[in-house]
């Protein structure tokens, strides 16, 4: 395992909003940013009794974030998900240095 920091929050908080679980059950959503770690590598979590594992973690800067990647948060483009993390977040301003903790996943298939 890579050497990680201590987690800033369990892993059932990673994917709340209902629009979120439900881009991530339909495979829509593979990514989620946090400013804290919430789970590593290997780890498995649920959304509606749907398991789920995180493939990998990695620090991104709030720059780094592509169009691309923004759909795969669940979100239309880039612009929609700026707009919408600052509505949530009404004291954040945009900043390009800042640093988020980028959690993929994907569905686990029962076989």
């Amino acid at each position: 395992m890579k050497d990680y920091p201590e987690k800033t929050c369990e892993i059932d908080r990673l994917i709340r909003h209902p629009k979120l679980v439900s881009a991530a059950i339909a495979g829509q959503k593979t990514q989620q940013r946090r400013d804290g770690l919430y789970a590593y590598p290997g780890e498995t979590f649920e959304l509606e009794g749907i398991p789920f594992t995180v493939t990998a973690v990695e620090r991104h800067t709030l720059a780094d974030i592509s169009d691309e990647d923004a759909k795969a948060e669940g979100y239309p483009g880039l612009d929609a998900y700026k707009e919408l993390i600052l509505k949530m977040h009404p004291s954040m301003t945009w900043n390009g240095s800042d640093k988020v903790w980028v959690h993929y996943f994907e569905r686990i298939e029962k076989t």
